[in-house]
C-alpha cells in the first residue's frame, strides 16, 4: 500500500507506540486521526506535529471499550477525512501485578484490561469495516505484545489478553478477507513513559535486564514499533493474518 494520500484512525495515540505511528503516517502524506482517552494535551501536541506535514489530523477523544464510543469515532474519523484506509489498534492498558500474586487480581483488572485491550481492537474494526471494505486497499493493525506468546510482562491478565489479540487478527484476517487486510504486531520491553510510570524505580533494572536478555542488546523505542506498523502497511498486500515481533531479539535470546 502507498499510503500517500490516504487516510488513517490510530487509537491510544497521544503518547508512546500511538504517537510515534501517528506522525510516521503523516510524514508518509497520509491523514490521520489521533484517538486519546485522558491526555488532551498530549494528543493535541501529536496532532499540531502531524499537521506539519501537510496533511488533515484530527483529534478523537474515546474509551475503545466502550461500543458506541468506538462507532462514533470511526464514522467522525470518515466523515471528516473523507473515508478511512487504515486502522490502527494500539490504545492499551495494564496492571502491575505479580504474576504469582493470583489473590491481587481483581475482576475489575480482568475486565478493564480485557475491554480496553480485546474488545477495543474487535469493535474499532467492527465499526470500521464498511468505510475499509469502500477503500478498495485497506489494512488493519493491532498492536499486540510479546507477553502474549510468552506469558511474561505486567500482569497475567495482560498477557491473557495480548495472546488473545493474536488469536483475533487471526480471526479477523478470516472474517474481513478480501478486502481487509489485518495483522499484528508484537512489541517487547518498549522505553518510555508507561513503563517508567508502571514500573517506578525498577524500571532501569528492567530495562537493563531485556537489553542484556536481547541478542540486539536493545529495547524498543516507540520509532521501532511504528516502523515495523508501517512496514505492515506498505509492504506486501498478500501479508495477513500474521504477528510481526520486534522484539531486539528478546524472545530468542539469550546468546
Amino acid at each position: 500500500m502507498n499510503i500517500t494520500g490516504k487516510t488513517a484512525l490510530v487509537t491510544g495515540a497521544s503518547r508512546g507506540v500511538g504517537r510515534a505511528t501517528a506522525l510516521a503516517l503523516a510524514r508518509g502524506g497520509c491523514s490521520v486521526a489521533i484517538n486519546f482517552s485522558r491526555s488532551r494535551h498530549e494528543a493535541e501536541q501529536t496532532a499540531d506535529e502531524a499537521r506539519a506535514h501537510g496533511v488533515k489530523v484530527l483529534c478523537i477523544q474515546a474509551d475503545v471499550s466502550d461500543d458506541r464510543a468506538c462507532r462514533s469515532m470511526i464514522d467522525s474519523a470518515a466523515r471528516e477525512l473523507g473515508g478511512l484506509d487504515i486502522l490502527v489498534n494500539n490504545a492499551g492498558t495494564t496492571q502491575f501485578i505479580p504474576h504469582g500474586n493470583l489473590d491481587e487480581v481483581a475482576d475489575e483488572h480482568w475486565n478493564r484490561i480485557f475491554g480496553v485491550n480485546v474488545k477495543g481492537p474487535f469493535q474499532c474494526a467492527r465499526a470500521a469495516r464498511k468505510y475499509l471494505e469502500a477503500s478498495g486497499n485497506a489494512a488493519v493493525v493491532n498492536v499486540a505484545s510479546i507477553a502474549g506468546i510468552a506469558g511474561t510482562g505486567s500482569s497475567i491478565p495482560y498477557a491473557a489478553s495480548k495472546a488473545a489479540v493474536i488469536n483475533l487478527t487471526i480471526s479477523l484476517a478470516r472474517a474481513l478477507a478480501p478486502k481487509i487486510r489485518v495483522n499484528a504486531v508484537a512489541p517487547g520491553f518498549i522505553a518510555g513513559h508507561w513503563l517508567q510510570e508502571g514500573l517506578g524505580s525498577n524500571y532501569e533494572i528492567a530495562k537493563q535486564a531485556c537489553e542484556h536478555h536481547a541478542v540486539l542488546g536493545k529495547v524498543c523505542q516507540p520509532e521501532d514499533v511504528a516502523a515495523a506498523i508501517l512496514g505492515l502497511l506498505t509492504g506486501s498486500d498478500l501479508i495477513t493474518g500474521q504477528t510481526i515481533v520486534c522484539d531486539g531479539g528478546t524472545l530468542i535470546g539469550p546468546k
